[in-house]
């Protein structure tokens, strides 16, 4: 084998019989030092792809040029590449269905979250996108985002106020596309589609979180409801236990429909994903190391080489991709080394354009909170409801203290937004059936149905239903 020489194996197990491998001892077996250098996709069934490279061929993924970001017809952005060069696309909406999408980005610290969600982000603003972040690291996570999004906020009573207005957004262009006649959202026309983006996620929705419950319903709604009326709502966090996203079931469902990437994970979070069906039971990932390269054991008795090995932030996988077993990596951007403040490389990255903000139709819907781009308590106080305190400093009956009003409670039992009446067994498999994007037969049906917050029914009254439907 040369310097410069790749091979290709395409491996076919017996009919009948699926392929399960471990990368590593694969790896040994065609002594391989290196196991970035191999690349492993299979069809979750009995046939196989394998790639030997001369050296990790993601060690180095360039961005040709920011204005490639923009998102092409087919409503997806070009965020990396894949091990064998060919473009890693993410999508945001889709032209066909015309609905906006859902996502999550997982990854354990250190693994490049953050710099991936960069160029999220700045296709998001080049695409001519409504972006609101939440960036609950205390701003840190991408503070070059703060002047590149429409509204940027950095504490969880932020990230309340952005999830109520997304919601009123909501329900306004609901009421106006009902009226005319639109069942699906169009780009533009009037509309811009809108992003709500959660980082650091976990501290709003993990266990003993003031607004965990709270959060939850709202990101609820919202990634149901809000697909056909262009508002696509994603969440990034930690690869720990899915049970820190809300310790709701709905909610996982419906995020994992979406574009799921999943950067370096732990081995608890690994099997959370084949459980939860987000791989096939065939399908394996190979584990990314915190580092790259071969690992070289060194006797005591030599000297010690001084190199530091490359790292792999920004290497995963694209798990609703068309090669959900084929490894990524997102493009490198940045400066090289640390800087003090903001990073210039990173703010070339989002441009110099305009910040696309709000259709003024829903100006009105997103309140004041939205107007003035309020974070902290102040933004929650402006777009929840006040209660009066009495003379004693207390909410609720009483005389009162010359109108003095404070923010309702922000725990969980505060007063959520009206709900509709519980729906009926047949809307809700007409609403599975609308969102569907091809063909479901009724076991689908019925693992849609029971997924979408209601009460849970059984695969016979679903034939029923379908039945009645279909007369």
């Amino acid at each position: 084998m040369t310097a410069e020489t790749i091979y290709e194996l395409t491996v076919e197990a017996p009919p009948g019989d699926l392929i399960a491998y471990d990368p590593i001892r694969l790896a040994s077996a065609l002594r391989i030092e290196d196991p970035s250098r191999l690349a492993i996709e299979t069809d979750g069934m009995n046939h196989a792809l394998v790639t030997i490279y001369p050296s990790d061929p993601l060690a180095d993924v360039e961005l040709p040029d920011p204005r490639e970001l923009a998102m092409d017809d087919q409503g997806r952005i070009w965020v990396g590449s894949y091990h064998n060069g060919r473009p890693a696309r993410m999508r945001l909406y889709d032209p066909k269905a015309g609905s906006a999408q859902r996502g999550l980005l997982f990854g354990t610290t250190g693994a490049g979250k953050s710099t991936g969600l960069q160029v999220i982000l700045a296709a998001e603003k080049r695409s001519g996108i409504v972006t609101f972040l939440s960036d609950l690291k205390g701003g840190q996570s991408v503070p070059e985002a703060r002047d590149n999004v429409d509204w940027f906020v950095t504490t969880p009573e932020g990230a309340m106020a952005q999830l109520r207005t997304m919601w009123l957004v909501m329900q306004g262009r609901q009421t106006r596309y009902a009226e005319a006649g639109r069942s699906k959202f169009l780009m533009n026309r009037p509309d811009p589609l809108l992003s709500l983006r959660i980082d650091e996620a976990n501290r709003l929705l993990e266990k003993g979180a003031p607004f965990r419950d709270e959060a939850t319903y709202y990101i609820k709604d919202i990634g149901r409801t809000g697909r056909s009326l262009g508002i696509g709502v994603h969440l990034s966090a930690q690869a720990g236990h899915l049970e820190e996203l809300g310790g709701s079931d709905t909610l996982r469902g419906m995020l994992k429909d979406g574009e799921v990437i999943l950067l370096r994970w732990t081995s608890t979070m690994m099997r959370q994903l084949v459980s939860d069906g987000l791989l096939a039971a065939g399908q394996s990932l190979a584990p990314i190391p915190k580092y790259s390269g071969a690992i070289k054991l060194i006797s005591q008795f030599d000297e010690a080489a001084d190199e530091d090995a490359p790292g792999t932030q920004g290497s995963g996988y694209l798990l609703s991709g068309p090669s959900p077993t084929s490894r990524f990596r997102f493009f490198n951007v940045g400066s090289t080394v640390p800087v003090e403040g903001l990073d210039p490389e990173m703010l070339a990255l989002y441009g110099d354009g305009p910040v696309r903000q709000l259709e003024k139709a829903s100006w009105d819907d997103a309140g004041d909170a939205y107007a003035g781009r309020l974070d902290g308590p102040e933004a929650y106080a402006a777009i929840f409801p006040m209660e009066e305190e009495d003379e004693d400093g207390e909410g609720g009956g009483g005389r009162r203290s010359g109108g003095k009003k404070r923010p309702a409670s922000p725990v969980p039992t505060m007063p959520e937004p009206t709900k509709p009446r519980a729906r009926t067994l047949a809307e809700r498999v007409q609403a599975v059936l609308e969102d569907s994007d091809g063909d479901m037969d009724a076991a689908a049906v019925l693992e849609a149905v029971n997924a979408d917050g209601g009460r849970q029914v059984r695969l016979g009254s679903v034939r029923n239903t379908l039945t009645a439907l279909k007369k």
